[in-house]
């Protein structure tokens, strides 16, 4: 059986004030070639479909197309919900579309959603997990004690009563422990939506999303496929990739990594004014930072006829760094409002500090403050 495993669409969301709608279109086009041309049985899409609860229509409508096709090609579809999507939404017309070789993860009722498929080596079932909270699991089984995210999954995976001697693939959305975040994932607070490890195990290959950077946790078989375009500039070295998943008999296993190129990518460039406005004409999603000791006063927009999807634009250069170094090495307690406000300035303006005129005019605030005091 020959799997494709993606996750973490996020259709519909946007980098700053830009809409990703369109670069998103092409990574599903892309998808959809590798699933045809490696003659995938099924793609695994594990969560966090769109980027919100309510996604805008020409999300939905991408994402209908997106599988729609894929069902045309006679390759099955199973996806969840994740912490971003509505699971309503997700599992409406569940039902009626699973004629169709699509599964989508339908109403939490404390159990994994199974689905068994055939191939010549036998039956081999696909267990669907949206992304579950402990109070969900508790809803099912108020006269059990679950306090944990850990204990959530393990509860569920129990109660499910899945047979480990056969082959068994398990699609879910969840932070496992150990995993690597990126920053362009949602947050919680401290660990409390970790899950150990242990309350995944015994499954032939885990298919996982919500971390957004490709990675294996404890084996070859554990996998966050992570997102197919990167959504954050602390994601710019990533190469993302599709998993292909090749499961033969019971413990026969070949797993493959298939690159996604990008219409646009998202990358950050440094150099000087001069040089950078000397580069080939872009239109990646960039964070320019200049390195010159004296930064023209229309960088930002001159730069813009190279780098049209400039994102984010920084200097960093010797005052800069010195103005850093100085404030940073300065106890809060020993600076008077002049320091104080010089700071705060520098800390918004990238490190840069405020001139004669701003100074002069804060002088000027400040003293009318005191006296109205």
């Amino acid at each position: 059986m020959l799997f494709i495993h993606t996750a973490d669409l996020h259709l519909g969301r946007m980098l700053g004030d830009v809409s990703m709608l369109e670069d998103q279109r092409q990574a599903l086009i892309e998808i959809a070639s590798l699933c045809r041309a490696h003659r995938a049985d099924a793609l695994l899409i594990a969560g966090d479909v769109y980027q919100r609860s309510a996604p805008q229509a020409e999300a939905m409508e991408l994402f209908n197309d997106f599988v729609s096709e894929l069902a045309d090609d006679g390759i099955g579809v199973f996806a969840i919900s994740g912490n971003h999507d509505s699971a309503q939404r997700i599992s409406y017309f569940s039902r009626l579309i699973r004629k169709s070789g699509v599964y989508v993860s339908e109403s939490f009722e404390g159990k994994l959603q199974s689905i068994p498929l055939r191939d010549e080596y036998g039956e081999i079932t696909v267990h669907l997990l949206p992304y579950i909270r402990p109070s969900n699991v508790r809803l099912c089984y108020p006269e059990e004690k679950i306090d944990s995210y850990t204990e959530a999954v393990k509860r569920v995976v129990e109660k499910s009563n899945v047979d480990f001697s056969a082959r068994n693939v398990l699609v879910a959305h969840q932070f496992i422990t150990g995993g690597e975040m990126t920053g362009s994932e949602e947050k919680t607070v401290g660990t409390l939506d970790n899950v150990d490890l242990s309350a995944i195990s015994g499954f032939d290959y885990v298919a996982l999303g919500h971390l957004h950077r490709p990675q294996r946790l404890g084996s070859e078989s554990v996998r966050y496929a992570g997102s197919p375009l990167k959504y954050s500039f602390a994601e710019s070295s990533d190469k993302k990739s599709a998993v292909l998943v090749e499961i033969r008999q019971k413990g026969d296993m070949e797993i493959t990594l298939l690159p996604i190129s990008f219409q646009r990518d998202v990358r950050r460039v440094e150099g000087a004014y001069a040089d950078l406005m000397a580069m080939p004409y872009s239109e990646d999603y960039l964070w320019v930072c200049l390195t010159d000791e004296e930064v023209p006063v229309d960088a930002g927009r001159m730069l813009k006829t190279v780098f049209p999807n400039l994102r984010h634009f920084t200097v960093s250069n010797s005052k800069t760094k010195l103005d850093m170094d100085i404030s940073g090495a300065e106890s809060v307690a020993d600076l008077d409002a002049e320091g104080l406000f010089s700071d705060f300035y520098a800390e918004q303006n990238n490190g840069v500090r405020p001139g004669e005129a701003q100074m002069a005019l804060f002088k000027k605030l400040f003293t009318w403050e005191e006296k109205r005091a």
